[in-house]
């Protein structure tokens, strides 16, 4: 992953370096964090190729934590490119295949000459691509709830052994 150095240096990032360099889009915090995990899971879905670099942009107007979008865009990698490439594909094919819930009715309105093309561009790539769609907004929406949640019980942690620690020190061996 580049540093924050790097990606001020590179060239294609030469006339926003100034906005990716600004300190509070490196620092982790309860806010930055989850919403660097949602953009970063959402672009790992929707671009195959470039996914850091849209992640990286994408952090700058909300906010997010750059690090961590770029990251987590890393979900999505040559090996698990099968498995979501066969699951959004079921997903699609599930969500658009509504012969099921209309009882039969949708296939015979969608075998016109007007929907001919689009029933082949659907058959060969559009469940795919709208699985992954479904995959990239359900992503976002599972990883930022994740996050968030996470980083509350880790701070929830840190914050009671805090307390216990406290305790401890004020509660010493009390003199007879």
């Amino acid at each position: 992953m580049m540093t924050r150095e790097e990606m001020g240096q590179n060239r294609w990032l030469a006339p926003i370096a100034h906005r990716f360099l600004s300190p509070e889009l490196w620092r982790f915090t309860r806010r930055s964090v989850p919403r660097g995990v949602a953009l970063g899971l959402f672009a790992g879905f929707i671009v195959p190729v470039g996914q850091i670099f849209l992640a990286a942009f994408l952090a700058l107007p909300v906010r997010a934590n750059v690090p961590v979008a770029a990251a987590a865009t890393f979900l999505t990698n040559p090996f698990t490119l099968p498995f979501f490439l066969v699951l959004a594909n079921r997903l699609g094919h599930w969500v658009l295949f509504l012969d099921q819930a209309t009882g039969g009715q949708a296939p015979e309105r969608l075998d016109g000459d007007a929907w001919a093309f689009m029933g082949w561009f659907v058959e060969v790539a559009g469940a795919t691509a709208l699985g992954y769609l479904i995959l990239a907004i359900v992503g976002a929406i599972i990883g930022y709830a994740v996050a968030a949640l996470v980083w509350r019980l880790v701070v929830a942690r840190k914050w009671s052994r805090r307390a216990l620690r406290r305790e401890r020190r004020h509660s010493g061996p009390v003199a007879p």
